[in-house]
């Protein structure tokens, strides 16, 4: 199975001990974010495991701590954008988030570490041409460390409209402008590009629009195959193997003006003071009315490695 950590806050930036301590105790206990007394209890194992998946902004916290993960495979998205303070806040400055994933990649090796660009949105400071300078420097910097980049624009969503007033979505043409810039440098620094929920109008050789966590992906970075069961797709526009989320909304401190996954500042900093190290539950404990059922889980790899078949040669002809 696949064990997802991000889709709903960033653990390795804000709660990497916690995380590590469920490691060491086999077990973590997480709250359906639309029934919270609904409790899945999932059981931290690489024998039922075959990869644990990260989406981060800030992995450096967990790179001391790469030894606790090493019975695992393990997947890092990693996100690098250039916007500043008025958007992202209390993000590590790009620099320094590429010095952590150039460190990341060469513990766990390239393959196991893909760069997000996203979202993608434009304004007065972050134009069109801005985000192609920004793009292409950063793709130089880290082609030595990654092959694979994901790219998404920014969706509007009610909360994102309330807490960035003014952003705008990015138009159609600028869409297809943006991605076609972006694919001729990835080209030229053997990258391929992953689209995450976009049209697959913008799909070329160099740019899969099927989804950034789909199985082929996935393959990829373990070197093996794996039996997916059939599924109902997480979410309509993709391809992607979502579904087991161990996160929680509301508890990710990045303070990101366009995040989907918090609702307001003063819910984050009420969810973060509640978190406890030693607790199953990333924020909180055990509440009365809670009902605790074990997740389904069994491994999907057929445990023979596939160097070819699973395409860990470089994706394209270069």
């Amino acid at each position: 199975m696949i064990l997802n950590t991000g889709s709903r806050t960033d653990i390795p930036a804000f709660y990497s001990d916690w995380f590590v301590n469920r490691i060491r105790e086999g077990y973590v206990l997480a709250r359906n974010p639309y029934a919270p007394s609904q409790v899945t209890r999932y059981r931290l194992t690489p024998k039922v495991i075959d990869i644990l998946t990260f989406c981060t902004k800030n992995p450096q916290p967990m790179l001391d701590r790469l030894r606790e993960l090493s019975e695992y495979s393990c997947l890092w998205y990693v996100t690098i954008t250039s916007y500043g303070r008025d958007v992202e806040p209390f993000v590590p400055n790009a620099e320094q988030v590429q010095e952590s994933f150039k460190r990341l990649s060469r513990a766990v090796g390239k393959e196991r570490v893909i760069w997000r660009y996203d979202p993608v949105f434009l304004s007065d400071v972050y134009s069109l041409e801005y985000h192609v300078e920004r793009f292409e420097a950063m793709a130089g910097s880290l082609a030595p460390f990654t092959d694979q980049c994901v790219v998404s624009f920014l969706d509007l969503y009610e909360k994102t409209k309330r807490n960035f007033p003014g952003v705008r979505e990015v138009a159609w043409q600028d869409q297809k402008r943006l991605i076609e810039a972006f694919s001729r440098i990835a080209v030229k620094n053997h990258m391929q590009i992953h689209l995450c929920c976009e049209k697959k109008a913008l799909e070329t050789d160099h740019v899969d629009a099927r989804g950034c966590m789909t199985q082929e992906v996935l393959e990829r970075a373990i070197g093996m195959r794996l039996r997916v069961p059939k599924r109902k797709r997480a979410r309509p526009a993709c391809d992607c193997l979502l579904g087991a989320d161990i996160g929680a909304y509301n508890t990710c401190g990045h303070g990101c003006r366009y995040c989907y996954a918090n609702y307001d500042t003063e819910t984050v900093i009420r969810n973060m003071k509640n978190h406890n190290l030693d607790s199953p539950f990333l924020i909180g404990g055990f509440r009365e009315g809670d009902v605790i059922k074990d997740a389904a889980q069994t491994s999907w790899s057929d445990g023979q490695l596939d160097l070819f078949g699973c395409g860990l040669l470089p994706y394209g002809s270069w």
